[in-house]
């Protein structure tokens, strides 16, 4: 009883739950519940300011020049036979930063890396990225957001 009293603002705080539904739930719900508490409200406002930087925002392991991982390696192959302008794109390193890395996964409440985020809107993993890329989604999402390469205007004849 003495835990339940002492983690009932830390619980409320974090899930929105009252404590009674948590320990109510099964273990698994329970465990995730606490696993969200994790994400503090530093980490959070880290998130939100990295979202902020580009219009194109790719949480990846590694950088864009050398990926640590297929996944981030084909995510930015997509974005780039896409042709994101690299002046609007930017790329954060998830495994320089264990509570960004963790806290992400919260934050988006997706459970991998990669993670893309378009105009402050998260847009998925490489899985969704791969699928939108191969259906033609990705495409016209990039160009309505105006985050494409300028087409150069063809030269006139001399």
């Amino acid at each position: 009883m003495i835990l339940r009293t002492s983690l009932r603002p830390v619980f409320r705080q974090a899930s929105g739950t009252s404590v009674a539904n948590i320990f109510s739930t099964p273990q698994s719900v329970r465990l995730n519940a606490a696993f969200y508490r994790l994400l503090s409200t530093e980490t959070r406002a880290a998130i939100d300011k990295a979202i902020e930087t580009k219009p194109v925002v790719l949480f990846m392991k590694g950088t864009p020049e050398t990926p640590q991982c297929g996944f981030s390696r084909a995510s930015i192959q997509i974005l780039g036979l896409q042709g994101v302008d690299p002046d609007k794109f930017a790329a954060f390193n998830v495994l320089e930063d264990e509570q960004l890395r963790q806290g992400l996964k919260e934050y988006s409440d997706w459970p991998t890396i990669p993670q893309l985020y378009l105009q402050k809107e998260f847009v998925g993993g490489c899985d969704i990225l791969m699928s939108m890329h191969q259906n033609g989604e990705l495409a016209k999402m990039l160009e309505k957001s105006d985050v494409l390469v300028p087409a150069e205007e063809a030269e006139a004849p001399k």
